[in-house]
């Protein structure tokens, strides 16, 4: 069930969004060739922490993780999908370098991803990542009162099924507030009109996980997870709020 959120505690998950917003733009551009992950870790921290926030993800235990998060920053490479711990590899021409990120302002949480093109990158991938990206807007375009959950999920299926890529669906979207994770669970498959009814007040992180491979994974030593076939993936995700007027993106550089 929902964790249905007041006008008055979505108003601090819209400036969490924002503040959130503004740390993935400053770090963008910092993902470059010879980059590493712990210096954007580190710098991601510092950019939570200018924002009078702290990182969501540091410390923190998901389920099924066999040991706390150590970072501030997942960062994912090529065939690691998502939950990446940042290192100290260089970044490299033609990598897919994807960043999730979450912070907690005011006791709420927000959360967002990219995926970011370094240099010359095979077309396939340019493919992929642009493709992702749509399917995120068409599954927040389906997260309006009066949908279900399997309206987001045929959504970003059928967009990217069409294109010839697969969707992870092992790993999902989720519910989001006071918790990083509420329910419900937000698949990234799905049919028009089945699943749990949208209705106002729902917050939750749509993020599309897809693969230019097949769709399996595997869990990687460090909790990450990885494609099993060592195929490229792509991910992108927003923190949404179910209004009146339709779905509002939280997540957003105003």
């Amino acid at each position: 069930m929902a964790h249905i959120k007041t006008p008055q505690e979505i108003e601090i998950m819209r400036e969490a969004g924002r503040k959130l917003a503004r740390v993935m733009a400053r770090l963008t551009p910092l993902v470059r060739v010879g980059a590493t992950g712990l210096e954007l870790d580190a710098a991601a921290k510092k950019f939570i922490l200018e924002e009078k926030a702290k990182p969501s993800f540091l410390n923190y235990r998901p389920s099924g993780a066999g040991k706390a998060y150590p970072a501030t920053l997942c960062v994912s490479l090529n065939d690691t999908v998502v939950h990446g711990v940042p290192t100290s590899r260089a970044i490299k021409d033609g990598d897919l370098v994807k960043l999730d990120l979450g912070l907690v302002f005011k006791e709420f949480h927000s959360d967002m991803a990219i995926t970011v093109m370094v240099g010359n990158v095979p077309k396939r991938a340019r493919e992929l990542v642009l493709a992702t990206k749509e399917a995120l807007a068409r599954g927040i375009k389906a997260a309006k009162q009066g949908n279900t959950l399997g309206d987001i999920g045929y959504a970003i299926q059928s967009f990217m099924e069409k294109r010839g890529f697969s969707i992870v669906d092992a790993l999902t979207g989720h519910g989001i507030g006071r918790d990083l994770h509420e329910d419900p669970w937000v698949m990234n498959k799905g049919t028009r009109g089945r699943g749990e009814p949208l209705v106002r007040g729902m917050t939750l992180a749509l993020e599309p996980m897809t693969a230019i491979g097949k769709p399996a994974v595997r869990q990687q030593k460090d909790d990450s997870y990885a494609t099993k076939d060592g195929s490229l993936s792509a991910h992108f995700e927003h923190t949404i709020a179910i209004t009146e007027k339709g779905p509002e993106i939280l997540t957003l550089n105003l």
